[in-house]
């Protein structure tokens, strides 16, 4: 037999899920709450798209440490500054500026879907 047999049954709550042992529901009861960001209250629809467009520029970059993006909003749309080590400017452009013109597309979707025109530069 694969697998060692247990005399203990773990104890189910109502939704099926395992009991949890006292000392862990303390620990999730103590007031803090993960990955909440409060900065000035709010998230901007830009953030957003921003964090799209940072998604992509780290997985193609070979430093992404050295990645910088900037947002600055306007009264008709916002601009996404993308800025990376020398290095990675040529992965994050690609052949004939395919790549940049495919995050430029994907970023524009994301933004016409929650309202917001939006523009990316990769700023060297």
């Amino acid at each position: 037999m694969p697998f060692a047999e247990t005399s203990e049954e773990p104890e189910y709550q109502d939704e099926g899920l395992p009991a949890q042992p006292d000392a862990e529901a303390e620990a999730l009861d103590d007031g803090v709450s993960g990955d909440v960001e409060e900065d000035d209250g709010e998230e901007l629809p830009s953030d957003r798209v921003a964090d799209l467009v940072e998604y992509f520029v780290v997985s193609l970059a070979s430093d992404p440490d050295a990645i910088s993006i900037d947002v600055t909003d306007g009264p008709d749309s916002s601009l996404i500054e993308v800025r990376v080590a020398p290095e990675d400017v040529g992965r994050v452009i690609g052949r004939h500026g395919r790549v940049v013109k495919s995050i430029r597309t994907l970023a524009r979707a994301c933004g016409s879907k929650l309202g917001i025109n939006v523009e990316v530069e990769v700023v060297e």
